[in-house]
């Protein structure tokens, strides 16, 4: 039951949207959540409610942030393909050709396509770092910089859970002179006045919504366990590293993890945001879009789709971003955007012509999908008509 009332609203028609979202407190578990969809630039879901720290009471406000995970990984793919759109990074291009390191170790062939589309064979970093020094990114990137591959680049793809942010975060500082954090907060979220970070300032910490750890049902939560814990499993080192030194927990409520840059995983922001940068990347939103048509064509090309290396399922990715197999049921045949971890999302569909975001606090993991975002998915086709 949703500890404090329902913020926001919705244009006439779209009710059915606030009505999944009250069941998602009432039905699916959720503690504190935002939810927000915008229809040919304009808003027509800005939802939120809920919680923000579930064990203090604080409530969920209109300017609450909460941590996205993957999510992340969508706005990570939008910093990209715009530079791809203004001519400044070349998809096809080696990764050495900006960053001459990286070529170290048989590397020399990786291309960005190959990073963004979870190809390079860097799933897992081998160094044996502490959480200070993978806070630092600079010891991180080294590390991967000169490791050999997990297996041979271009050959097959497998998750790069969070390396991809570090890659595609060295990438984007060789071409623009600076963090892919700070160019994605001046060159899209200040024009579309998002707020979202990828780095976030100390000032806007009191906003962020505590994190609360994973729900999972016995068996998946059985099988979790056993690959977190095996560090002889690529799919236990990738989602326990680099060096064994994540988890999801409360590691994720500290500053540290806030403010260092992992563009794989710690993006903190609401769900306007994500819904507003989705739009912008099918067309303009207070008169700034985000990139053009032929940029989305060329991005949402699926590029790696099949068995994926490290979590032994299949997987489908396009330039950073994921398409209708990897969401929720029932989005378009042309939708693509990303997941996060726990529940997050933010998504575009092409021929609907909208952007969605959701955002929340309390994550769940399942067989089955998440009820939460499945019924808003749902509820905003059926407004739709």
């Amino acid at each position: 039951m949703t500890d404090g009332p329902i913020g926001g609203g919705t244009d006439p028609g779209w009710g059915a949207v606030a009505d999944a979202f009250a069941r998602n407190f009432t039905d699916h578990g959720d503690v504190g959540a935002a939810c927000a969809v915008v229809v040919g630039g304009r808003t027509v879901v800005d939802l939120w409610g809920g919680a923000a720290d579930g064990g203090a009471g604080r409530a969920w406000t209109a300017d609450t942030l909460a941590i996205t995970f993957s999510t992340t990984k969508g706005v990570t793919a939008v910093v990209c393909n715009r530079l791809i759109e203004q001519g400044r990074l070349d998809p096809d291009a080696p990764v050495a050709r900006y960053w001459p390191e990286f070529a170290a170790n048989g590397k020399d062939g990786i291309t960005v396509a190959d990073v963004l589309a979870h190809r390079a064979g860097l799933a897992d970093c081998t160094a044996d770092l502490t959480l200070a020094q993978i806070c630092a990114v600079a010891p991180v990137v080294d590390a991967l910089a000169a490791q050999a591959p997990n297996w041979e680049p271009g050959t097959a793809h497998g998750y790069h859970a969070r390396t991809y942010g570090w890659l595609t975060g060295e990438i984007v500082r060789r071409v623009t002179g600076g963090s892919l954090g700070g160019w994605f907060a001046t060159e899209l979220a200040a024009p579309l006045g998002l707020d979202f970070h990828i780095g976030l300032p100390a000032a806007c910490e009191p906003r962020v919504a505590r994190l609360h750890p994973p729900v999972a049902d016995a068996e998946l939560q059985r099988l979790i366990d056993a690959a977190m814990a095996d560090p002889d499993t690529l799919m236990g080192r990738v989602m326990s590293g680099p060096a064994g030194r994540f988890r999801y927990d409360d590691m994720w409520n500290t500053r540290a993890l806030h403010a260092t840059e992992m563009p794989s995983s710690n993006g903190i922001g609401d769900a306007r945001s994500l819904a507003r940068l989705y739009a912008a990347c099918l067309g303009p939103v207070d008169g700034f879009r985000a990139l053009d048509d032929a940029t989305v064509d060329r991005a949402t090309e699926i590029r790696s789709q099949g068995t994926d290396r490290v979590l032994g399922m299949p997987t489908a990715f396009g330039l950073g971003f994921t398409g209708p197999a990897m969401l929720p049921p029932g989005v378009g045949p042309r939708s693509f955007g990303h997941a996060g971890a726990g529940g997050s999302l933010g998504f575009a569909d092409r021929d609907a012509g909208f952007g969605f975001g959701y955002v929340m606090n309390q994550m769940q993991l399942g067989m089955t999908g998440d009820a939460r975002t499945e019924t808003l998915v749902r509820a905003v086709y059926s407004a739709l008509g």
